[in-house]
């Protein structure tokens, strides 16, 4: 299964082009900029037309008006909004956490853990701050998922690979809003 990771796209999601073919497309929250509903739509009018197989996104910090929603109604059967939940897709096990949600509703056994925010020291630091969460990452480490998708610090975009976990950041704009990263695309196996 082939996986394609983006984040952070504050309302420019119409400029991605050309992006990677993949079986997912993972979105890993600030969807938006002010964090509208007008803005959501805008976002998942434009996610359920991608030519993507299956589609998973989670709300960033920007996004404010689906930070308490449980669920968001008429999405397509293969566009899953995965806060506090998960979802088991080709065998593969997804399981995503809202922004500032508690770390400990991950449970043991998710493959792939989706975030907005990263895990502390771990490609978090933008302009000379971690912006990482040490819960998080005490309990990505306590679970070992293959697999833990974020966001959040645009500058440290990147994939790393740690203690058998593949960490990646998927933050297509800098810290000057610019479009400057290429989505990450990665083979998932099992």
């Amino acid at each position: 299964m082939k996986i394609l990771h983006i984040s952070d796209t504050h309302n420019r999601h119409g400029q991605l082009r050309n992006m990677p073919k993949a079986d997912v497309i993972v979105h890993c929250g600030d969807l938006t900029e002010m964090g509208t509903e007008g803005e959501v739509l805008d976002f998942l009018n434009w996610f359920m037309t991608l030519p993507y197989k299956y589609k998973i996104f989670v709300t960033g910090n920007h996004d404010l008006c689906l930070w308490d929603a449980e669920q968001i109604e008429d999405l397509p059967d293969n566009v899953f909004f995965l806060q506090d939940r998960g979802v088991e897709i080709e065998g593969v096990n997804f399981f995503g956490i809202a922004y500032n949600h508690k770390e400990d509703a991950i449970p043991e056994g998710a493959d792939v853990v989706v975030t907005h925010e990263p895990p502390t020291m771990i490609l978090d630091q933008t302009m000379g701050i971690h912006w990482g969460n040490a819960m998080l990452r005490n309990r990505i480490f306590q679970i070992k998922p293959r697999y833990h998708l974020f966001g959040h610090a645009h500058d440290a975009f990147g994939v790393l690979e740690q203690d058998g976990i593949f960490f990646s950041n998927g933050a297509v704009l800098d810290d000057m809003y610019r479009m400057n990263h290429r989505p990450n695309v990665f083979e998932c196996c099992y």
